[in-house]
């Protein structure tokens, strides 16, 4: 008789949370979570508004082909200038690539000129098992109506050499004109490409 693999608590709890995780088409998961100037931000208040998601790890080279390049703090401006809600989100967990502590990451974000509307720290992953994301970067854009309308890669050029940027195409750029149009989304999904993201506990 073949033994069944025993189930470790961790592992049941990533089924669990994979089995919940955000689909688009479905209302984005609802969440509490600090930035890095110590505010409380909350999904649901920001209803009416379209909302990006951005998770990052700045020691990750596709994340570095998006900063250094420029590419990612003129997506930000030019969306926030647009009335977008951009959340850029740090789930490495402490002593793990792309952990920062708060006045770390505000140094980070001085340096580079990032502009999201803030960052969020999530060293305990909870935000980014919520939403089941897998890669820095991995993208996420929430319509005004909280509903889940893009997730996946920021572009589709899945690799970390800036020189592809000005030849690729932009997925969330192109979800939020389309949805801003009131157009359907072309591709809502994208498989997400970049360093995986370190949570506690994982390899």
């Amino acid at each position: 008789m073949r033994r069944l693999p025993i189930l470790t608590a961790a592992v049941l709890a990533a089924l669990s949370l994979s089995a919940h995780a955000a689909k688009v088409g479905d209302p984005a998961p609802d969440f509490t979570a600090a930035d890095s100037h110590g505010q409380t931000h909350k999904l649901s208040e920001y209803r009416g508004k379209y909302v990006v998601l951005e998770w990052t790890n700045n020691g990750c080279p596709y994340t570095r082909k998006h900063y250094n390049s420029g590419n990612m703090q003129n997506l930000q401006k030019e969306w926030t200038g647009k009335g977008v809600v951009w959340l850029t989100v740090l789930s490495s967990s402490p002593g793990a690539q792309g952990y920062m502590t708060a006045s770390d990451e505000n140094a980070y974000i001085a340096k580079v000129h990032a502009d999201p509307t803030a960052a969020l720290l999530d060293p305990t992953g909870t935000l980014g098992h919520e939403y089941d994301a897998r890669t820095t970067p991995d993208m996420y854009v929430i319509d005004p109506n909280g509903k889940l309308i893009y997730a996946g890669a920021i572009d589709d050029h899945p690799n970390d050499d800036p020189s592809d940027i000005p030849h690729s195409k932009n997925y969330v750029s192109a979800a939020l004109t389309e949805a801003m149009a009131g157009q359907p989304v072309q591709v809502s999904y994208t498989r997400p490409y970049g360093c995986s993201v370190k949570y506690q506990g994982a390899d």
